[in-house]
């Protein structure tokens, strides 16, 4: 078994950052750490690429492959480097069937489903192009670091391919020393939305699944040996470690200094491959972080001549019996589900510092909240960083979802690899504290085995945090009655149980039923409703019998707290969801037409009723 999960490890590396004439680059250590994390890049000199980029629509994908399979012709290739116009005026035999210098304009980050109304559904290829002059390098390096590309990016940078990589939520980084210039430079993205049932999700979701460069882009400089990642976490034990990465000729043997916000600083020295640990006494002074006092350590690491700086939070969480420790304190999470889309009619995923606070201050302060399940892939960095600034807990998770090709060891390969691109990313955030491993998939044994690897590899990764994932659960009986049960073989893997559950809305169960359920779910380990709602049209109200109206969801809300309160190991809920959503699969015309309406508040803000009743329901439990 040891050797088989070894070997999908291997495999996993076909889905981080692909250099793409140096497969030697390419990351094969089982802990599939990314070439390059470039951990802490806000606080590095660089350029944001973000503005207007040009962009070609290529549903043929011509611009990649010919017919037949053939290598693209030369007037199509949209990444070339060369100035069309200027070709075309040469004359000759010679012509092109692009141009991206004159091509449309769209907004950089930001899906093109919400740029262009004919644009809105297109699933498939599309070229981006931006120039951009550079600064000399003087010896130094350089870096393209993207945040997030949904689904396949295909990067050029002046007619050169640097790199490939797969997977939409995560961020991934490719070296461009040698192919940038000193002035102008030609930077070509190909981004394919396309999925198939060996991507992670597979094409049928219940969200929109949003094309283009949706996070942002920026070219990063580093000297020629730097500090790529630095980590610090504290234990139990009342001790802080982590550990601090080099990259570059000089990365071993280099004293390396960390600084945790004039409290205490460590010294340590890099090992051959460039990398030291850190292991020193958390100083007495320290304030751990909490959602009630959300204490961030301006944490300064330098070494090699290099510097870099990132803000962290230090407390710790931990599993007793049915309990969820934070800081060895109980603590019951009060939160909500949600879904990265900004609040507006047309959101375009661009997750702004403005756009993700909205949403935010409405869970921590509009529903007395300290909790936010960010549902059903990683969220922006911006977004995390704001719930570890604004005390939210987070559950993150990878978009293993519903269902995938279970057998398929190349498919494990991308999630355990999204996996780690995910965690290495937010291993310093201290608002995380739950990894789930999968939603709502159904039981079989090549399922289990998936995401029993899965669960494996976070515990590899990353042994400080919890592990959950939202569970179906079944209804049978038991002396006569109805009973719902976990009965789900993953429950072994995980530290926290987490459940979906919609009785009351989806079934026959009327709404006066629902108090009354009987559960039947393991007394030593804690348990979060991970989902339940009731669709809503914001403003629609009648008797309140009516699916659909705001009457129907609070009363639902009411109901099915009522319900839970009698679950004896429960120690969270995070509902379906504070706001609605785009979901092409919710076409009923008057009240979705492509919305999902189990939002608390409709897409552009409005409350609804059961706003109102989540809201009552955590203050109280925040006094408790």
């Amino acid at each position: 078994m040891k050797k088989l999960l070894t070997a999908l490890l291997l495999l996993a590396t076909a889905a981080v950052a692909i250099p793409a004439a140096a497969a030697p680059a390419v990351p094969t250590s089982p802990d599939l750490r990314p070439a390059f994390l470039l951990t802490a890049s806000p606080s590095r000199d660089s350029q944001d690429l973000s503005g207007q980029w040009t962009f070609s629509k290529d549903l043929y994908r011509t611009g990649l492959n010919d017919i037949n399979g053939w290598v693209a012709k030369s007037r199509m290739q949209r990444y070339r480097d060369l100035d069309v116009a200027t070709e075309e005026a040469k004359g000759g035999a010679t012509f092109f069937e692009f141009d991206m210098d004159r091509g449309a304009q769209m907004s950089i980050p930001g899906a093109w489903n919400a740029a262009k109304p004919e644009l809105r559904y297109y699933d498939g290829l599309v070229w981006f192009q931006r120039k951009f002059r550079a600064k000399p390098l003087a010896g130094g390096r350089a870096f393209l670091r993207f945040e997030a590309v949904n689904y396949r990016a295909y990067v050029y940078l002046n007619g050169k391919e640097i790199g490939r990589h797969e997977g939409g939520f995560t961020p991934f980084v490719l070296e461009v020393t040698e192919a940038l210039r000193d002035g102008d430079n030609r930077l070509t993205v190909g981004v394919d939305s396309s999925h198939d049932a060996q991507t992670i999700p597979t094409p049928i979701t219940d969200w929109d699944l949003y094309g283009g460069i949706t996070r942002p882009v920026r070219l990063v400089y580093a000297p020629a040996t730097f500090i790529d990642d630095a980590a610090l976490t504290l234990k139990e034990n009342g001790r802080i470690t982590g550990e601090v990465q080099l990259q570059g000729a000089r990365a071993a043997n280099q004293a390396v200094t960390v600084d945790i916000g004039g409290l205490a600083k460590a010294t340590a020295t890099t090992d051959a491959n460039g990398r030291a640990a850190i292991d020193i006494a958390a100083p007495a002074k320290l304030q751990r972080w909490s959602p009630d006092s959300p204490k961030l350590y301006d944490v300064r690491v330098t070494a090699a001549g290099d510097t870099i700086r990132d803000r962290i939070g230090f407390r710790t969480i931990a599993v007793k019996g049915s309990q969820i420790l934070l800081n060895g304190k109980p603590i019951f999470l009060r939160g909500i589900s949600l879904h990265e889309e900004e609040f507006g009619p047309n959101p375009a995923r661009n997750m702004t510092e403005q756009a993700a606070r909205a949403l935010l201050t409405e869970i921590k302060h509009g529903l007395h909240g300290n909790y936010v399940r960010l549902s059903h892939y990683p969220h922006s960095e911006t977004t995390v960083r704001l719930a570890d600034e604004m005390g939210l807990l987070v559950w993150s998770e990878i978009p293993v979802y519903w269902t995938v090709d279970w057998d398929n060891p190349a498919v494990l390969g991308k999630a355990l690899a999204m996996q780690a691109e995910t965690i290495y990313r937010d291993r310093n955030r201290a608002a995380v504290v739950l990894w789930s491993v999968g939603n709502e998939t159904p039981v079989s044994a090549p399922r289990t085995a998936f995401h029993g690897a899965m669960a494996d590899n976070v515990r590899r990764l990353d042994p400080t945090r919890l592990i959950s994932a939202a569970l179906l659960v079944e209804r049978h009986k038991v002396d006569g009655e109805d009973v719902t049960a976990i009965q789900d073989p993953l429950v072994d893997k995980l530290d926290v149980l987490a459940v979906n559950t919609y009785a009351g809305w989806y079934g026959d169960d009327p709404l006066d039923a629902l108090p009354g359920l009987k559960w039947q779910v393991p007394a030593d380990r804690p348990l979060i409703l991970s989902e339940f709602g009731a669709d809503a049209l914001a403003g629609y109200r009648n008797d309140g019998k009516r699916k659909f109206t705001e009457e129907y969801q609070a009363e639902y809300y009411r109901k099915t707290l009522a319900m839970a309160e009698k679950i004896p190991t429960l120690r969270g809920l995070s509902p379906w969801i504070l706001k609605d959503f785009q979901s092409p699969r919710r076409e009923h015309p008057v009240f979705q037409n492509g919305w999902n309406r189990k939002g608390l508040m409709s897409e552009t803000g409005v409350k609804k009723e059961a706003f109102g009743v989540l809201a009552d329901y955590y203050a109280t439990r925040a006094g408790r």
